[in-house]
């Protein structure tokens, strides 16, 4: 199973990202203790090279590191038909449950790496790299996030066994199981589409007002309310969204939606939805760069593009899942 086209570049991939990665730390060691933009001796010449070549490096690697987490998405569900009982990607984790933990640490690394690389373009647009300690900080603190990513995923493709028989969704996302993911199942329908299209306007609100304002507690607010947007469309997508595409009321599982039987429609749904909270956090992450002077042109323009895609991105995930709702042969309402 190890030899799935898949799995071997995302192993291969994550291998060489980690040792890039430590590359990049040990010089962000350097940066953080020697740096002096002041200074004209060779050393500081030396590490100004440096920065450029491994500020270009690690776009790549993150870039990839952005791609690794649909990849693996992907390869979990194409892998799911080795195993005895699994019907999707859900039967796949099941099948080795640290896949689970790659999976959330994959969601995790994806944010983190964003934040870099919106650190470094920043950081490279002022002429005195105000934030190039910050930025190998960040570096450092994202070092021991790729080791465990790239673990836990070794782990979860090592663990997996044909033999073994694993259950399928509709056992995981049942209504009337005990766990978390039941619970979220079984939530009322009507009263989660209320919440859901409360919390989209209240969000679309927040960054309408943050294009019309400059103050920086609405883009705080901003980055909170986007924060718990994303927990309350995660449970909207398992409680009814997908319910409606498949047009069944006792299917919930957030995966199937992935397959080509539906599609595919998954993939732009939660791609949206990832996008519009990332960008609806940098406002208020970024807040405090605000006082640098150096910054000071780049930022509010940057701020703007930000605000624009995450009510693109949400409007494009929220559009998605009222067509295939209003469009469903299913008409069901819980309360």
């Amino acid at each position: 199973m190890i030899f799935h086209p898949g799995i071997l570049a995302l192993v291969s991939g994550s291998a060489l990202v980690t040792l890039m990665m430590l590359y990049a730390s040990l010089l962000g060691v350097k940066v953080i203790l020697r740096w002096d933009f002041q200074s004209s001796s060779a050393y500081q010449l030396s590490l100004e090279r440096k920065t450029y070549l491994i500020s270009t490096l690690m776009n790549y690697v993150l870039g990839f590191q952005l791609i690794s987490a649909l990849l693996f998405v992907y390869t979990v569900d194409d892998i799911h038909r080795l195993f005895i009982g699994a019907m999707c990607a859900t039967g796949s984790l099941n099948a080795n449950p640290v896949g689970w933990y790659a999976l959330f640490s994959k969601i995790s690394v994806c944010f983190l790496a964003g934040l870099w690389l919106v650190l470094n373009y920043l950081d490279q647009k002022a002429e005195d790299y105000p934030l190039v300690r910050l930025k190998y900080s960040l570096l450092i603190v994202l070092l021991p996030g790729i080791v465990l990513d790239s673990f836990l995923q070794l782990q979860y493709f090592l663990g997996l066994d044909p033999d073994i028989i694993t259950s399928c969704c509709g056992s995981l996302f049942s209504d009337s199981g005990p766990g978390v993911a039941s619970s979220i199942a079984g939530l009322p329908v009507l009263p989660a589409m209320i919440a859901f299209y409360a919390g989209c306007t209240l969000v679309f609100a927040a960054l309408l007002v943050c294009l019309l304002s400059e103050k920086a507690l609405f883009r705080y607010l901003l980055s909170f309310l986007n924060a718990a947007f994303l927990l309350v469309a995660l449970a909207a997508v398992v409680s009814f969204i997908s319910m409606y595409i498949y047009e069944l009321p006792a299917h919930h599982c957030p995966f199937d939606i992935l397959q080509k039987e539906y599609g595919f429609i998954g993939y732009p749904l939660y791609i949206s939805l990832f996008c519009a909270i990332f960008f609806g956090l940098l406002p208020g992450v970024f807040q405090p760069v605000k006082r640098i002077l150096s910054l000071r042109g780049t930022l509010p323009k940057l701020e703007r593009y930000w605000i624009i895609s995450s009510m693109a991105c949400l409007a494009v995930f929220v559009s998605i899942a009222t067509v295939r709702i209003a469009a469903s042969n299913l008409t069901y309402f819980s309360y």
